[in-house]
């Protein structure tokens, strides 16, 4: 999506799918999965 809108490399966090069918502890273990890609992309970690 980055790309296609003109921002190639622009770092994102991912969120696997399909999360609609997901438990309540598959969606937890997720969330916890992309806060901690958002916090490194914040922090400089990752590009």
């Amino acid at each position: 999506m980055a790309r296609v809108l003109g921002a190639d490399g622009y770092p994102f966090a991912l969120i696997e799918h399909p999360i609609s069918s997901a438990t309540e502890a598959a969606l937890t273990a997720q969330a916890h999965a992309t806060v901690t890609q958002g916090l490194a992309i914040l922090s400089g970690e990752k590009s």
